[in-house]
Order: structure tokens, then C-alpha cells, then sequence
């Protein structure tokens, strides 16, 4: 009998039984699914982090280049295709025949760039392009080049501060007034909802 007892003993020391076994993988299987999940949130969250950092990284770059223009905009009207265009044109928000703003400006580093013909606007694809010409004076059909310097941008409405401290929408006032408003105000929506508006006074 005591023989039996140590045999039976034995053998139930050298392994686990089936049941074990089977809680074992259950029990590793919950802690893996649970590591996995929690893995992807941290990815997830980062991702979400990284996009925002790059978009306000970007915003941050538009301001900064969008002020440097404007605060060298010049009272300059020029010359395209025969028709005199006047130094600052911001046109309303339906009207397609051009930019939403287009100006001349002064040499942003003298002796490195030259005065030219700069505009921003909004493409079909949801960006806010800057478009640069060469020079002032434009020969007919120029181009400009253009670089996108905002993106996921759902609409950017310029407004421009007149003599008598009125915001307007359109600029000039007066197809003959040769004047640059004193301040433009920007106001850019998102894609993500968010809304941005922000004044730059002008070296009138």
C-alpha cells in the first residue's frame, strides 16, 4: 500500500495536468490581448499627437511667413496682360476670377530677393497656397509659382481695415484708390474644426 501511495505521488510531481495546462494558455492568451490593446492605444495616441504637433507646427510657419508679406507690402500697382492691377486686391469670397489676396511687396532681404507680386488663396484640395511671380511687372501669361503652405484649411476669410477703422471684405475700396489698408484680419477654419484668426498691421 505505502508503495502505491509513493508511486501515485510521483507521478503526480513530474507534469501538470491537462486542466492546468488549458488555464495556463487561457490566463497568457487574456494577458497578451490585453498587452495588445493597450500597445495600441499608446501608438494610436501618438499618432494623434505626432499629426497635431506637425499641424500647429505648421500654422506657426504660415503666420510667420504670411506676416513678413504683408508687412512689406508696397503701394505699387502694376502692370499683366495690359490691365493695371492695383497694389493690394483682395477679392470676395465668390469671386473666382483670381486669388483671395494679391499684393505687391517690397524685397523680403535686399540684394537676396527683388520686389514681386505675391498672392495666398485656397485650393480644391483643402490648402492654402502661396503663388510668387518672378518680379512686379508681369508679362502676359506669367505664371506664378505656388507652394502649399497650409494644409486641411476648409475656408480662409481675408478682411481688410480701411482709413476710417471699417473692416472690409474687397479691397480697394475704389477701383482707382491706389492705397493699402492699414491691417488685414485672417480668419482660417480647420479641418479638424478648429478656428484661427489672427490681425497684422500693415506699414502704411
Amino acid at each position: 500500500m505505502k508503495n502505491t501511495y509513493l508511486r501515485h505521488h510521483s507521478q503526480r510531481t513530474h507534469g501538470f495536468t491537462l486542466i492546468e495546462v488549458l488555464v495556463t494558455l487561457v490566463l497568457l492568451a487574456a494577458l497578451a490581448l490585453m498587452s495588445y490593446r493597450s500597445l495600441d492605444v499608446v501608438l494610436t495616441a501618438r499618432d494623434r499627437v505626432s499629426a497635431e504637433t506637425l499641424k500647429w507646427q505648421q500654422l506657426g510657419a504660415f503666420v510667420d511667413r504670411f506676416k513678413q508679406d504683408v508687412q512689406l507690402a508696397a503701394p505699387y500697382p502694376v502692370r499683366s496682360a495690359g490691365l493695371l492691377l492695383p497694389a493690394w486686391q483682395g477679392r470676395a469670397a465668390e469671386d473666382a476670377s483670381g486669388p483671395a489676396l494679391e499684393f505687391s511687396r517690397f524685397a523680403s532681404v535686399p540684394g537676396q530677393d527683388r520686389p514681386r507680386r505675391v498672392a495666398y488663396t485656397v485650393n480644391e484640395a483643402a490648402e492654402l497656397e502661396l503663388w510668387l511671380w518672378s518680379g512686379l511687372e508681369q508679362p502676359p501669361a506669367s505664371l506664378p509659382e505656388r507652394h502649399v503652405v497650409l494644409s486641411g484649411v476648409t475656408t480662409a476669410v481675408f478682411e481688410y481695415l480701411s482709413a476710417d477703422l471699417q473692416w472690409v471684405p474687397v479691397w480697394p475700396l475704389l477701383p482707382t484708390d491706389a492705397a493699402i489698408p492699414r491691417a488685414v484680419r485672417l480668419r482660417i477654419e480647420l479641418s479638424g474644426g478648429e478656428v484661427f484668426v489672427r490681425l497684422f498691421a500693415l506699414n502704411t
